[in-house]
């Protein structure tokens, strides 16, 4: 108001508005009008304006440093923990032994997944498994690499892969980088539009859909992409109400969602806001279960998930794979690719499909308590050295089945398994 009748007055007490406003009147037409809109027409309402206006500058800067100064922020940028985070911390700072990663694991079996599987869960759904028979997938070599003078047309990222996944079958999919874990897997969801795909994909027996086969699927990406200004609830809620059925009301979705948050175990955390990645709300570890719960309010029978475990440390893999494990207890059929896992996270794993370099099977089958199965097809292989006592399973197996490893014996693993009963 100040600056407004400030401004008025300098212009139309000007030289310019000087003349009479009538015959009638001693006012200047400058001033009748400033009376006319209810302003202050006398010239010391110019430097009024002018004093007004500084003053409210350095009255609210005056204000704004006291409060900069004295005042704290509403919270803290900083991720969630959990109680049993808390509890853990706890137990290290009074020198007490941490639960050890393998109990994460067993405690998933013994009371999480069999309370959903004999209670049941709010929606039902089919258990499925999934077939796959002589995969072959091909891609144009890039103009770039003709160049360099290679002749063929397609590249070959896939050969004759052939495999199962079932429901309540937590299953693995391992190999060295470049060996086809991720394509495989994409392949199989229909998730790959370009390129050129052989092979035959049955679902429960039937020849897969992909219109059909992407409504009782879920995929959990490696990235965790949340929206940072939601809570784990309001996350859970969208992601349902976007893709649950529309005969499903809203008190069966909400009942659903919260089934969801306890089966990954985040129903303490429901209120938290996801927030930014490395800057606040949740740890990496909570962020990748609710990519998981995200994928799971969907309702799907089978799950793929690429690399859960990835960029974790070995706790915050452990609880992850505890939550995998419980899904895979409600009966669904649950596939991970995985990369140089740990010694307990491997052998989470009921069964393995593992790929060596150039997109071939080399073993698809149980893993066997300790890994016991693989261990004793590798062994029998001629050549092979033995696995030393403790050594984890995982890395041996990947160190024995190396291209070096292959050239020195003069193998080929992936034709002795297309040659191994195991395969027929």
């Amino acid at each position: 108001m100040y600056a407004q009748n400030a401004a008025s007055v300098n212009e139309f007490l000007g030289h310019s508005w000087n003349k009479r406003a009538g015959n009638y009147t001693n006012f200047s037409l400058g001033e009748a009008l400033l009376r006319a809109r209810s302003y202050f027409p006398e010239s010391c309402w110019y430097w009024i304006g002018v004093g007004a206006l500084l003053g409210y500058t350095v009255l609210l800067n005056i204000l704004f440093t006291f409060f900069l100064a004295n005042l704290n922020p509403l919270g803290k940028q900083q991720a969630v923990f959990s109680k049993e985070e808390l509890q853990e911390r706890d137990n290290r700072r009074k020198g007490e032994n941490v639960t050890e990663l393998r109990h994460y694991l067993q405690y998933s079996s013994s009371v999480n997944g069999n309370y959903f599987k004999h209670r049941g869960m709010v929606l039902p759904f089919q258990p499925l498994s999934m077939s796959f028979s002589n995969i072959n997938y091909f891609v144009e070599i890039p103009v770039e690499l003709k160049q360099q003078g290679i002749t063929e047309d397609r590249l070959q990222l896939l050969v004759d892969v052939t495999g199962a996944f079932r429901p309540s079958v937590l299953t693995a999919l391992v190999g060295v980088s470049g060996a086809g874990k991720t394509t495989l897997m994409d392949v199989l969801a229909g998730r790959k539009t370009g390129g050129v795909i052989e092979g035959s994909i049955n679902i429960s027996g039937y020849p897969k859909r992909q219109e059909t086969f992407a409504r009782i699927s879920g995929y959990c990406e490696q990235n965790d992409i949340h929206s940072p200004c939601l809570t784990i609830l309001e996350s859970l809620l969208f992601s349902a109400w976007l893709r649950l059925p529309s005969d499903v009301d809203l008190e069966i979705q909400r009942a659903f969602v919260e089934e969801v948050m306890e089966l990954v175990e985040l129903t303490p955390l429901s209120g938290a806001l996801v927030g930014l990645p490395g800057v606040d709300g949740l740890s990496t570890e909570q962020r990748k279960r609710l990519t998981i719960a995200v994928e799971l309010v969907a309702n799907p029978s089978i799950v793929f998930m690429d690399e859960p475990t990835t960029g974790l440390d070995a706790r915050s893999a452990a609880i992850v794979m505890r939550t995998v494990r419980n899904i895979v207890n409600t009966g669904r059929t649950i596939v991970c690719t995985i990369h140089q896992p740990s010694i307990d996270i491997f052998e989470s794993f009921d069964e393995l499909l593992f790929m060596k370099r150039g997109g071939e099977l080399i073993y698809a089958g149980p893993l066997g308590p300790n890994s016991s199965e693989l261990i004793k097809y590798f062994e029998a292989v001629e050549g092979v050295p033995k696995i030393r006592p403790g050594y984890n399973p995982a890395a041996w197996m990947l160190e024995v089945t190396s291209t070096a490893e292959e050239n020195r014996l003069g193998l080929d693993f992936a034709d002795i398994y297309r040659r191994s009963n195991l395969f027929q």
